[in-house]
């Protein structure tokens, strides 16, 4: 079968032809419906260096936000039918730490002796014509679009689990949200916020037409600039935003967000771009929290697939095939993509 694969350091992937795999015990083969390009992909082959914390040894076929229909089940696997659409749980931890019982695998406490860290990092991703994955890693998405779906699995899940953390910060009237970047994951996280709370959302980011899609969905959107912390603060009276949700993660974007708390707030900081900022308690306001999430739940992802039923979030994705795969990773680091980029192995 062809796929993309990841096969040296520092080095662009390849579209080749790999062994059509075959699920072993407890896991389960899926005819890949659709498989979102990530930024997260881009460090694995671009970025990382051997030997460093969080790289993944190659060789393995990209892709961690994965759906697709049953083709075959492995030995012991039961309550599956073939054909039935499921999307696809990333993180595969230990199985068996405090952690990997809650369905928390991003946090597994065996990282340092996994062999991998998820599906499409570490072991083969969802880039091909088919993906084996353990069982217990699918949800149902029913008659719901699996293609759309795809992305759902990190580019949803992600903020959900962020913003799920914070909904305490958010519950009453008069509640403000900040939104800070406005790609993939930022578009998601203005809809579930709308969904999930009565939260004045406001955005901000450097593309217009980024901003424009979130403020077609609700939100009061903020261009940077050197006035943009006080035309934040300026929406919300003064006091600030009681939630910020950070999906750049460089210093500048942190320090907005920071500078634009209210006394109390819960500030998250998702993206993983290694940006630092200081911390000073004259000018830092009372009681507020600064935290990072990686990724979510199993749990999370069951009710990411309820809401994308609901019809309450919907990805906004540009579909490739599967020819067409290291064109929407050269697209993607380019930043020449309107939506999530989705390799569509069935066109």
């Amino acid at each position: 079968m062809r796929a993309v694969v990841f096969e040296q350091y520092q080095t662009s992937p390849s579209l080749t032809d790999v062994e059509k795999p075959a699920p072993g015990p407890g896991e389960v083969l899926l005819k890949v419906a659709g498989a979102g390009a990530c930024h997260s992909d881009v460090a694995v082959y671009r970025e990382f260096q051997e030997g460093q914390p969080g790289a993944q040894r190659p060789a393995f076929v990209l892709g961690h936000e994965n759906s697709g229909w049953v083709e075959s089940v492995g030995e012991g696997v039961t309550g599956f039918t073939v054909g039935d659409a499921y999307l696809v749980y990333g993180p595969v931890g230990c199985g068996h730490c405090r952690y990997c019982s809650k369905g928390q695998d991003t946090y597994c406490e065996n990282t340092a002796t996994n062999p991998y860290a998820g599906i499409g990092l570490g072991r083969d991703g969802g880039m091909a014509e088919y993906v084996v994955v353990p069982a217990r890693n699918l949800v149902p998405l029913g008659d719901a679009d699996p293609i759309a779906a795809a992305p759902l699995s990190d580019a949803a899940l992600t903020p959900y689990h962020a913003i799920k953390n914070a909904l305490p910060n958010l519950a009453g009237g008069g509640k403000y949200a900040l939104v800070v970047g406005l790609g993939g994951l930022g578009q998601i996280a203005v809809q579930i916020l709308t969904a999930l709370t009565g939260a004045t959302v406001i955005a901000t980011d450097t593309k217009e037409d980024a901003m424009a899609r979130a403020a077609e969905r609700g939100a009061i959107t903020v261009p940077s600039g050197p006035d943009q912390v006080a035309r934040i603060r300026e929406i919300t009276g003064g006091t600030g935003v009681d939630a910020a949700f950070d999906f750049v993660g460089v210093t500048p974007t942190i320090q907005t967000a920071q500078a634009s708390m209210a006394v109390g707030g819960r500030f998250t900081v998702v993206g993983i771009a290694g940006g630092t900022t200081e911390w000073n308690f004259f000018s830092t306001p009372y009681e507020s929290t600064i935290t990072n999430t990686y990724w979510g739940t199993i749990e999370d992802l069951h009710d990411v697939v309820a809401m994308y039923r609901a019809g309450q979030i919907e990805p906004d994705i540009e579909r490739f095939a599967l020819a067409d795969a290291l064109e929407a990773y050269r697209k993607l680091e380019a930043g020449e993509l309107s939506g999530r980029a989705v390799v569509v192995p069935t066109l």
